[in-house]
């Protein structure tokens, strides 16, 4: 059977699976819709959080960074399995405890303020549409890939999908159609890891294979991999190549933010107690290491098998450069995407890839004849590409654009009904129509769901122009903003209501305005990637860290000159944090 049929068979399983279990846990209520009644078992909540929280960046980009990166990608594991403790420890018992349906909700009432309950909404809409935008997208990629269909056609299915399960089953069926995606997107992940591992190593782990020798005898996986890609003039594989202090903001903002984030907290809302959502935590951080822990042998995989079928012959050399007219199959699909292109620059018909940044290597170019890198390879194409190069089964790449797809859409619609709840519950029955019936309520949410959903959809197709690099922005805004106001909101009772609104507009503003200055259209790219350029020498990823810095110190200032709390505000505070009677929390 050829790959586009299977894949259809394949990926149209997993849709038909999705929709009918939204028919089977469709939402009757406000609280179904919200928080999947409240009576979700923790581990099933923490796989769903874990395909909640794998979302494309995780599935596609994750291993394409590390590929790319090397040791330097390391900080996107330790910071974002980093925020699940933190969680696990500061954040999900206490909100659960509290027992409401939203994060801006809690911020409400703990900072008694309608001001401040809008200010939370603002970041967490604004949070959640540029983290969908590239789900989307990412949905699109790979159905324009797979599917032979045009990126519209694509992002039209995958909205389709969305709409029916996060519309009607809210998040009881959100829930359990992420559990479904999370066994589609482990097995899909870890399958072709498991085969490119044996194929080069000879070892069943991944993770073991990472260490490995070759099969060939040429050494260790990685001393191999150094080796072919500092010959290219590339830096080794191994070598770290940021400072010490943008290591460390970068992975504190990403372990902040990731315990920010309104989509994922949310679902700590989802189980019958505070000993569940701590539970549900501890789960989710197993499901998710199970990815995690095989991401690196994918990126250091990907890379080697790609560099060395580029460079056929010796390395670094022009022997040893692939005929463009020679390019395998997988070559030739993957530039009708545009996501892999090459560019003869010196009209030989033979591909030179290699770092053309590398002073000390133009001169070795330039003997050569060598008149630039000709072949782009973007960073999204390493995983969904990688059994492709390895020349395995068409059944094997079918599941890997199943899995792609699964990421994308468990992460879509959580962000998408986080946006629902938001508008619906905190801005319109919190804010403007607090009359309003729980059947009008849950109306007003699978409207915005939908609208949301369009919107989305557009900015799949029509991106803005930083949208390659909003995962650093979307982090750094969840923990220069949110963050600092939840866990001031839960452990001190002197926090006043003008000193949180302060503090998360300033963190919102400076965090917005150091990343658009360097990822926007105010610096040059060459500019931007100049450390000396940044504030401490830290990087727009790790901005957030001192934007969550900015905003503690605005709070307890400006919470120092005003009114203290009332205290039913302060009562809230002590009953939240006292472990008496936490199995009893109810919803409101």
């Amino acid at each position: 059977m050829d790959l586009k049929t299977l894949t259809y068979i394949v990926v149209g399983a997993t849709f038909a699976l999705y929709i009918g279990i939204a028919f089977w846990s469709r939402a009757s209520s406000t609280g179904e819709f919200y928080i999947a009644g409240g009576g979700v078992h923790p581990i099933a909540n923490g796989m769903a959080t874990g395909a909640d929280w794998m979302s494309a960046a995780s599935f596609i980009s994750m291993a394409g960074l590390i590929a790319f990166l090397g040791y330097g990608g390391s900080v996107y594991l330790m910071g974002w399995t980093g925020g699940y403790v933190l969680l696990a420890m500061l954040l999900a018992p206490y909100l659960r405890k509290y027992g409401k349906f939203t994060v801006p909700e809690f911020i409400g009432d703990r900072y008694y303020s309608k001001a401040a309950r809008l200010v939370a909404v603002v970041c967490l809409i604004f949070i959640s549409f540029t983290y969908v935008a590239g789900q989307m997208r990412g949905v699109g990629i790979v159905f324009s890939r797979f599917l032979e269909v045009d990126i519209t056609t694509g992002l039209g299915i995958g909205m389709g999908v969305v709409f029916v399960y996060a519309v009607m089953g809210g998040m009881k069926g959100i829930t359990y159609t992420q559990v479904a995606q999370y066994v589609v997107l482990i097995v899909a992940y870890t399958i072709p890891a498991v085969f490119i591992s044996i194929q080069l190593t000879g070892n069943v782990l991944p993770q073991i294979g990472l260490g490995s020798q070759l099969n060939d005898g040429s050494g260790y996986l990685l001393d191999r991999l150094n080796s072919v890609v500092t010959d290219l003039g590339f830096a080794a594989y191994t070598a770290g190549n940021k400072s010490m202090i943008d290591i460390f903001a970068i992975t504190m903002a990403l372990m902040i933010g990731t315990a920010g984030l309104p989509h994922v907290i949310v679902r700590f809302f989802t189980v019958p107690s505070v000993k569940d959502a701590r539970s549900s935590a501890g789960w989710a951080l197993v499901f998710i290491a199970v990815l995690y822990t095989v991401a690196p042998a994918v990126g250091a995989m990907a890379r080697y098998d790609l560099t060395s079928t580029i460079q056929s012959g010796q390395i670094g050399s022009p022997d040893g450069n692939l005929a463009y007219e020679q390019r395998p199959d997988w070559f030739k699909r993957w530039e009708q995407t545009g996501l892999l292109q090459f560019t003869d620059k010196n009209g030989d018909g033979r591909i030179q890839y290699y770092n053309d940044a590398n002073p000390a290597f133009k001169d070795k170019a330039a003997q050569y004849g060598w008149k630039g890198s000709e072949l782009k390879v973007d960073n999204d194409i390493m995983v969904l590409a990688n059994p492709e190069i390895a020349g395995l089964p068409n059944w094997v790449i079918a599941l890997v654009a199943a899995g792609a797809i699964a990421a994308a859409l468990s992460t879509a619609a959580g962000l998408l009904l986080v946006i629902s709840s938001s508008i619906s519950h905190d801005l319109f029955k919190g804010t403007l129509t607090p009359d309003m019936s729980e059947k009008q309520e849950l109306l007003v949410g699978r409207l915005a769901a939908a609208v949301a959903i369009g919107i989305a959809g557009y900015l799949g197709y029509n991106p803005p122009g930083f949208v390659a690099q909003v995962v650093a922005f979307a982090f750094g805004l969840a923990a220069a903003s949110l963050f600092p106001a939840i866990l001031m909101g839960i452990f001190s009772k002197t926090v006043t209501r003008e000193g949180a609104i302060v503090g998360m507009l300033t963190g919102l503003v400076f965090t917005f305005g150091y990343i658009l200055y360097f990822k926007g259209i105010f610096i040059t790219p060459i500019a931007a990637n100049v450390p000396a350029n940044w504030l401490f020498g830290i990087s727009p990823e790790g901005i957030g860290t001192v934007g969550a810095v900015l905003n503690f110190v605005v709070t307890f200032a400006v919470s120092k000159v005003t009114a203290a709390p009332p205290k039913v505000v302060q009562d809230l505070v002590e009953h939240i944090r006292l472990p008496t009677g936490a199995g009893e929390a109810h919803l409101h």
